[in-house]
């Protein structure tokens, strides 16, 4: 079992800045892939950026040289810095885990963050 806790979401101007932490727990261990994934009003869940164990990173088009994700093996957390928000980035955001032998998948409790224009 793996457990994902979130902080970091909130309300923010456009053009402004966040960052989003996701510490995990637990059975982490062998190859794995975290990542953060959002669920904007009324829409279905869109991958936002992964990062493997071995450290490469998977964007989305609509973040890409705005987000990056980055971890800390240290403190099994996953942190993605949020730049250049705009409303179109207004979602909850999920931390996910996946463990590549046998498949296992884990998603934290979410977070929301609003970007206003």
């Amino acid at each position: 079992q793996v457990q994902l806790v979130e902080s970091g979401g909130g309300l923010v101007q456009s053009g402004g800045s966040l960052r989003l932490s996701c510490a995990a727990a637990g059975s982490i261990f062998g190859l794995y892939r975290m990542g953060w994934y959002r669920q904007p009003p009324g829409e279905q869940r869109e991958l936002v950026a992964t990062i493997t164990s071995g450290g490469t990173t998977n964007y989305a088009d609509s973040v890409k040289g705005r987000f990056t994700i980055s971890k800390d093996n240290a403190k099994n957390t996953v942190y993605l810095q949020m730049n250049s928000l705009k409303p179109e980035d207004t979602a909850v955001y999920f931390c996910n885990f996946y463990k590549v032998l046998g498949k296992e998948n884990y998603w934290g409790q979410g977070t929301q963050v609003t970007v206003s224009s």
